[in-house]
């Protein structure tokens, strides 16, 4: 008997935002539906970025696919983060907590610094009525490549990787 795979048993991979220029204007992430999921793990990936114009991730909470109500989900207390001029295997990571807020962002992600950075969200912090969620990056000004993925774990469907659910519906 083979033992099943991670991927449609224990988690799921969905995009947020694509790999892009962040410098080319507001980065909307896609929306992800948690009736699929008990928590998603966003991790963000940027390059060296410049001085002063680091990204902000704002995380985000709707009531619908698309239009809907959507507000910003004041939720993110503890990120984590790997970070130095180029990743390559030897960082380790840096635990940061915050005051709860919807944003996220790091001086350290904008010069020098390569970075990844993680946090957490479970279905139980939604707002009564809120069913998705999504994150955004603002403009970062200046040419900045990043992306974003999210990884569902508490899969509530648990397939193979070809039929499980489509994450926005």
């Amino acid at each position: 008997m083979s033992v099943p795979n991670g991927l449609g048993h224990t988690f799921d991979v969905l995009s947020c935002i694509v790999p892009i220029d962040l410098a080319t204007g507001a980065n909307t992430g896609h929306r992800i539906h948690m009736k699929n999921y008990d928590k998603l793990a966003f991790v963000a990936a940027f390059n060296n970025g410049t001085a002063g114009e680091a990204p902000t991730i704002t995380l985000q909470e709707h009531t619908a696919k698309t239009g809907g109500t959507s507000t910003n989900l004041v939720e993110i207390d503890t990120y984590w983060k790997k970070e130095e001029a180029q990743l390559d295997g030897d960082e380790t990571w840096e635990k940061v907590t915050q005051t709860a807020a919807a944003t996220i962002t790091d001086a350290d992600w904008d010069d020098a610094n390569e970075a990844i950075v993680v946090f957490e969200v479970g279905a139980d912090q939604l707002s009564s009525g809120y069913e998705w969620l999504s994150v955004n990056i603002a403009d970062t000004g200046t040419a900045q490549v990043g992306t974003v993925f999210a990884i569902g774990h508490g899969l509530r469907q648990q397939r193979t990787p070809a039929n499980l659910p489509q994450p926005n519906a």
